[in-house]
């Protein structure tokens, strides 16, 4: 069935759609990504809600789909569109193939799009907002409802509706989870933690009265500025002196807890390849990422900056001074990978208290 992307600037991509049946015109902000690899784990990312993901690398599909690889319990992307999907995936470990999973979740995607023009389009002018619908429907029509679309409050959309514990008899980390992958709670469930998951809107109160060790703010969807309950959370959190670990919005939202601000990119952070260097040694890592905020103006009086992207300077990482907190804008916990900065997971849990280590 022959469909067509139209960004909110009137730019227009035709292609052909496939994987959820496309009834009516869909709109999310377009963003791309540059990994080769990990389509699936794109996907099932919570990060991603609200997003038409275009993936950069143009065969997508060819090893197929595995459960055990998804980073939620769905996929949470607005649309996928790539270049050239894989029918006949071939890997020991598939078990259907990308058309029909994307179709048993209602994911609409576009394939035979240009995607190194549409990305050099928005490596231009800047990530832009797209609908995607039926080819005979009007372009301006659809450029109209990308520019009137607002993605409401996508941390409400992806944030576990209730509260659940795994793990054994470690120290006892509570995840606030904003949109958490799942492989947050396997590292640090790998290193011997009972890990309590909480909803995004859970207070400070409450997460202290489950008498945690330490403090994961996980990753998450959307406009850091927007939560303000959280950002009262954290801020109450780190007067508790309870050790945090912040990973992507947990990094954001604990920069606007100290006073610090976000702002959004020109076209973000996605993909598997994003160099970071930790400044305290000069290394450098290669880091997956997936934001469209970064954090700025903070208090040197407040906290240290530690980490930084080679690419553009942004800040990647931050320690609390005089308290046991720190965070990162990558992901530590990458999947498919790489797994260069696992160690911060480490890190984190030598900072819990020895008794319960």
């Amino acid at each position: 069935m022959r469909a067509k992307l139209v960004l909110e600037d009137g730019r227009v991509f035709e292609g052909e759609a496939f994987g959820g049946e496309l009834t009516a015109p869909i709109c999310g902000e377009v963003v791309f990504n540059t990994g080769m690899t990990g389509y699936q784990e794109v996907l099932t990312d919570p990060s991603y809600a609200g997003q038409m993901v275009v993936m950069t690398y143009p065969l997508i599909g060819n090893y197929g789909i595995r459960a055990a690889d998804s980073e939620s319990v769905r996929p949470h992307v607005r649309a996928f569109i790539v270049s050239d999907p894989c029918d006949t995936p071939s890997h020991w470990a598939s078990e259907g193939g990308l058309a029909d999973y994307l179709a048993e979740n209602g994911i609409v995607a576009l394939a035979g799009i240009d995607t190194r023009a549409l990305t050099k389009h928005l490596r231009t002018k800047g990530t832009l907002r797209g609908a995607i619908g039926l080819l005979g429907v009007d372009a301006q029509d659809l450029a109209d409802a990308a520019e009137a679309w607002q993605p409401g409050n996508l941390v409400a959309e992806v944030t576990t509706p209730e509260a659940y514990s795994v793990g054994g008899a470690g120290p006892h980390v509570v995840v606030v989870d904003f949109g958490a992958k799942r492989n947050i709670i396997r590292s640090l469930v790998a290193l011997g933690c009972r890990v309590t998951v909480v909803p995004a809107d859970t207070d400070a109160e409450t997460v202290l009265a489950l008498a945690p060790d330490g403090v994961i703010l996980s990753n998450g969807p959307g406009d850091p500025e927007l939560l303000t309950q959280a950002r009262a959370c954290v801020k109450t959190l780190l007067g508790s002196g309870v050790p945090l670990f912040g990973i992507c919005l947990g990094h954001q939202l604990m920069a606007l807890a100290l006073g610090g601000r976000t702002s959004k990119m020109k076209f973000g952070h996605h993909g598997v390849n994003h160099p970071v260097q930790e400044l305290k040694t000069g290394r450098a890592y290669v880091t997956t990422q997936n934001h469209e905020y970064a954090v700025t103006d903070l208090d040197p009086d407040v906290a240290e900056i530690t980490h930084k992207n080679l690419n553009d300077g942004t800040v990647e990482g931050l320690k609390v001074l005089r308290r046991p907190a720190f965070s990162v804008q990558f992901h530590p916990e990458a999947c498919p990978g790489p797994g260069d900065t696992a160690d911060l997971f480490r890190e984190f849990v030598a900072q819990l208290p020895v008794a319960a280590r």
